[in-house]
């Protein structure tokens, strides 16, 4: 499974309203800005989050998008599986081999486990300024 643009952005778009969770809407603007992304693109990612109840729209001339829920309570899994679909990382394996079969499915559920224990909360509380202590995951 390799993780588009799709995810990666939609991934910062929460992660950046985790930063700021309950200090008030933020634009998708001032997301874009601070990224170096094209707001476009977000516009694009941020309608499915929504649907989900990931995130919430307040409209006004100081409106923008707060989190759905708690940091605490969004999971890196919740963004990667609402932009990305399942997570899988190779189709069809029921059809293999009992001994690549449970590869596939061991790796499946590395991958699973990493995302569904990552929350947002983590990732805004990490810092980037690219000391030693970066998280590590290994699958």
């Amino acid at each position: 499974m390799k993780i588009s643009t799709k995810g990666r952005y939609g991934l910062t778009i929460m992660i950046e309203l985790a930063k700021k969770h309950g200090e008030g809407p933020i634009s998708l603007k001032a997301i874009a800005q601070a990224n170096d992304l094209s707001e476009h693109y977000l516009e694009q990612l941020i309608a499915p989050l929504r649907n989900a109840g990931l995130v919430k729209s307040i409209r006004g001339a100081y409106g923008g998008y707060v989190l759905g829920d708690m940091p605490s309570k969004i999971t890196s899994g919740d963004v990667i599986r609402v932009l990305e679909g399942p997570i899988t990382p190779v189709e069809g394996i029921e059809d293999e081999e009992p001994a690549k079969r449970e590869l596939w499915i061991r790796i499946r559920d590395a991958i699973k486990d990493v995302l569904d224990n990552t929350t947002l909360e983590d990732l805004a509380s990490h810092s980037n300024d690219g000391e030693s202590d970066a998280y590590m995951f290994y699958i």
